[in-house]
């Protein structure tokens, strides 16, 4: 009698392990396959998927828009109707580069509305803290990643000059494109020609064509919502040398204080010859930022020493709009009367472009210009590291702003 209890007792067992079983790790693995190829559908890339008991971690990056919170938009409205099973918190880290800027996180006991925008900005929390999970979520593989894959981004640029009397303005008009490509998270290799347009008033080399920027950068994300990155190579303003940035945001996240800090020789490009001098410069900058979300307005001043070695200080007011950004600036230093003026950096449609299997041809996201209002031609001079560097870029994953768009 014993015995054939114990074998009905092992029958029901096998039984029980050939029937399907709606496991944990079956329900995680396809949830992360589903998602991601549906995300990826949409344009994200280096996508992953992490499930734990507590919460589900998508990892993406929106390279595709020009404008990142439009492609956050798209990837929230997906995984809020989707990718959140019941009963679990959710958390969205974005990249650029592979590098985590920042987060949005889900509470799942927050009531569920159809996602719109006032349904995002009330469930959802933004902000540079990205989770205690990050080094596990780090080494996850990604799906549809940006590595080896080369940009070529067109950067139309206009100067214009008023030093004539008998002439309003001297113009030159540039199309400037640049190679750009990463091999691993957060490097970038930058090769830009400049082409000469239009010429009307400037010198025989900026009729050339020539090679302006000739890069390579690495950005880190540092401990505390500190943001670094450095830089090596030919710049902008006929520079050449090495750039270090640290940007470093308060508790609050309104507040920053940042600093940078440059040595740089001189180097001109005559054609496809340059010529450089070893008379190398020391230039720094630092100061704080304070950013008003109520009305996108970006307030920030520094303390800053040139490349004529002249220290100054000086004052932006940028107010951010969805597909531009417009500002003043003044500026003070030893030995030079006092300068300012206006800037503005304007995105650049098509607004999206997805990458092929090798790269993609796109015009720039941003086109700007600065007016110098005190004509100043001596002082105050400094330079831009990479063709990306301007007001919009540095705003770009705000998380206000992005709360606010």
């Amino acid at each position: 009698m014993t015995g054939n209890v114990v074998q009905i007792i092992q029958a029901f067992g096998i039984l029980l392990c050939l029937t399907p079983q709606p496991t944990r790790a079956q329900q995680i693995t396809a949830t992360s396959l589903t998602l991601t190829d549906s995300l990826i559908c949409r344009s994200m890339e280096n996508v992953s998927c992490s499930e734990n008991t507590l919460e589900i971690n998508y990892i993406l990056e929106t390279s595709a828009w020009r404008q990142p919170s439009a492609g956050i938009t798209k990837a929230v409205e997906y995984i809020q109707n989707y990718g959140i099973p019941e009963g679990k918190d959710c958390r969205i880290i974005v990249l650029d580069n592979n590098i985590p800027q920042f987060s949005l996180y889900y509470l799942h006991n927050s009531q569920r509305v159809p996602p719109n925008f006032k349904s995002i900005r009330q469930q959802w929390d933004v902000s540079y803290n990205i989770g205690d999970e990050w080094n596990l979520l780090r080494k996850l593989p990604r799906s549809n990643s940006s590595l080896f894959k080369a940009d070529l981004v067109i950067y139309p640029e206009l100067a214009l000059k008023n030093l004539v009397i008998t002439q309003i303005y001297q113009v030159l008009f540039n199309l400037s494109p640049a190679l750009e490509i990463s091999f691993w998270p957060g490097m970038k290799f930058v090769g830009q020609i400049v082409f000469s347009i239009y010429c009307d008033g400037y010198s025989e080399s900026d009729k050339k064509i020539h090679p302006r920027v000739i890069a390579l950068s690495q950005s880190f994300r540092l401990p505390r919502r500190t943001f670094a990155r450095v830089c090596a190579g030919m710049f902008y303003s006929d520079r050449y040398g090495a750039d270090l940035t640290l940007r470093h945001y308060l508790h609050n996240e309104r507040f920053s204080v940042e600093g940078r800090l440059g040595y740089t020789g001189p180097g001109r490009w005559e054609g496809f010859t340059i010529h450089y001098g070893k008379e190398f410069r020391l230039t720094w900058s630092i100061g704080g930022t304070y950013f008003c979300p109520r009305y996108n307005t970006q307030f920030s001043i520094k303390a800053e020493q040139y490349l004529l070695q002249e220290k100054g200080v000086r004052c932006d007011l940028i107010r951010h709009f969805n597909h531009c950004s417009i500002g003043f600036y003044a500026m003070k230093a030893q030995g030079a009367l006092k300068n300012g003026g206006f800037r503005f950096q304007i995105a650049l449609p098509p607004y999206r472009n997805k990458r092929s299997r090798w790269g993609r041809i796109v015009p720039s996201s941003q086109m700007g210009m600065v007016y110098n209002a005190g004509n100043e031609l001596y002082y105050y001079k400094n330079y831009r590291a990479l063709p990306e560097d301007n007001i919009m870029k540095d705003n770009g994953f705000n998380p206000f702003f992005i709360l606010n768009n």
